[in-house]
C-alpha cells in the first residue's frame, strides 16, 4: 500500500512557526513519527512538503496513478485553491485533508476549505497527532476497500 503524505506552504516551518497554534514538534519529526507507524501497517510513504503550488500539482499527477491514497496539509491552499482540488479529484484516489489547528476555532476566512467537500475525511485541531491519525484512518478505509 502505497500513500503519499503531501504538505503545503510554510509546513517546512513548523517547530518554529507560531508554536502557540503550530507547536515545536518539526516537519523532520513529524515524517519520522509517520514512517515508524507506516512501517508497523505496512504502508509505503512518499512524504513531500512545497511551498510552490505548481510542484504540489505536478508530483500529484505524476505520483498519484502508483498510490493508493493520499493524506494532505494543504496549508493556506485550503481556503481557495481550486488547482489543487481539481488535482485531487482528477487522481482519483481517496485523500483525507489534516489541519493542525482547529481552522473553525481561528480567523472567518481560515472557516472554509475548498477540499473538504471531495475529501474523503478531514482531521483537525490534534496537532501533529492528526497525522498519525489520518495515516491510520487511510490504512483501515483502503483495506476494508481491497477486501471487498
Amino acid at each position: 500500500m502505497k500513500i503519499l503524505f503531501l504538505n503545503g506552504p510554510n509546513l517546512n516551518l513548523l517547530g518554529q512557526r507560531e508554536p502557540a497554534v503550530y507547536g515545536r514538534t518539526t516537519l523532520a519529526e513529524i515524517e519520522a513519527r509517520v514512517r515508524k507507524r507506516a512501517g508497523e501497517t505496512g504502508a509505503e510513504i512518499d512524504f513531500r512538503q512545497t511551498n510552490i503550488e505548481g510542484e504540489l500539482i505536478n508530483f500529484i499527477q505524476k505520483e498519484a496513478p502508483s498510490s493508493d491514497g493520499i493524506i494532505i496539509n494543504p496549508g493556506a491552499w485550503t481556503h481557495y485553491s481550486i488547482a489543487l482540488r481539481d488535482a485531487l479529484t482528477g487522481a482519483a484516489k481517496p485523500f483525507v485533508e489534516v489541519h493542525f489547528s482547529n481552522i473553525h476555532a481561528r480567523e472567518p476566512f481560515r472557516h472554509h476549505s475548498v477540499l473538504a467537500a471531495v475529501a474523503r475525511g478531514l482531521v483537525i485541531g490534534l496537532g501533529w497527532r492528526g497525522f498519525l491519525a489520518a495515516l491510520d484512518t487511510l490504512v483501515g478505509l483502503l483495506r476494508e476497500e481491497q477486501a471487498k
